[in-house]
């Protein structure tokens, strides 16, 4: 490895947000600062100490007007990664700079993808007042989570994720993944009785349901030397999210918070997967 910290990491990651900020600026694009990122902001000014890694929001709409945004421009310094152009990929897409390195463990044996210093774009959805339909759309982001994950052989955590993966290995599932995404955007068109919601990650089924006041237009939240877009109303994000969000975490929750495997800012991360 190298000598370089995740502070120098997450000053690359920054440079990316940047670059993302000024294209969404550019051409009338809305984006929301999102979990530990709209954390980090709240509680320490910027990144959360540990983290190495920004998350953001774009509804489907706007993340539609972001991809044409950014393939319009002429640059070879940013890859666009997403479920469209890497196999058995999850419902997010990533920014990634070239000439950098951050291979993360459960993607370390892909050799066909981009692993470079990267900002992950979450898509937010709406989904109607209905209890029954929000707890349907539930699993059905979770079933297309773990599907995403038994792709990529990620490693379970319990006994059940164990089984769960195993299983869905076994069955033809892709044609359900993808009937459970079509669900997944079918509310986008609601403009009254529908809150937010993001499922396609651990949260639970409360912590991933939000008010639609959340997220209607955005504010500059600094962040570091920079301002981004954020929620007016964020603490309210935070603690429908994360609860006493002032509080620190415990050590092995930091430690356990870090994604990269191997991390580098200054080398392309072909130069790594070439020493296997």
């Amino acid at each position: 490895m190298n000598n370089q910290t995740v502070r120098d990491v997450q000053d690359k990651i920054l440079e990316v947000m940047k670059f993302i900020d000024k294209v969404c600026r550019d051409n009338g694009i809305v984006y929301y600062i999102m979990g530990g990122t709209a954390l980090g902001a709240i509680r320490h000014g910027g990144f959360i100490p540990w983290d190495d890694d920004l998350d953001i929001f774009m509804t489907p709409r706007e993340y539609e007007k972001f991809v044409l945004a950014f393939n319009s421009l002429t640059q070879d310094v940013f890859v666009l990664q997403e479920w469209r152009t890497t196999p058995d990929y999850l419902e997010y897409a990533k920014v990634r700079m070239n000439g950098t390195t951050l291979i993360e463990p459960n993607f370390k044996d892909r050799k066909d993808m981009h692993h470079g210093i990267y900002v992950d774009i979450m898509i937010l959805h709406k989904v109607p007042s209905s209890r029954l339909v929000q707890r349907l759309t539930y699993y059905e982001s979770k079933f297309v989570t773990l599907y995403g994950l038994s792709q990529r052989n990620w490693k379970p955590k319990t006994r059940l994720q164990a089984i769960v993966l195993w299983s869905l290995k076994l069955l033809p599932c892709r044609w359900m993944a993808k009937k459970c995404y079509e669900r997944i955007y079918k509310y986008e068109h609601l403009t009254k009785d529908f809150m937010w919601c993001y499922w396609i990650t651990p949260a639970s089924f409360i912590k991933g349901l939000f008010e639609p006041n959340f997220f209607e237009s955005p504010i500059d939240i600094p962040f570091e030397d920079t301002k981004l877009m954020g929620s007016a109303y964020i603490k309210d994000y935070l603690a429908a999210r994360y609860g006493d969000y002032m509080k620190l975490p415990s050590a092995e929750q930091q430690k356990a918070a870090v994604h990269a495997w191997i991390f580098d800012t200054e080398r392309d991360f072909r130069e790594y997967l070439s020493c296997d």
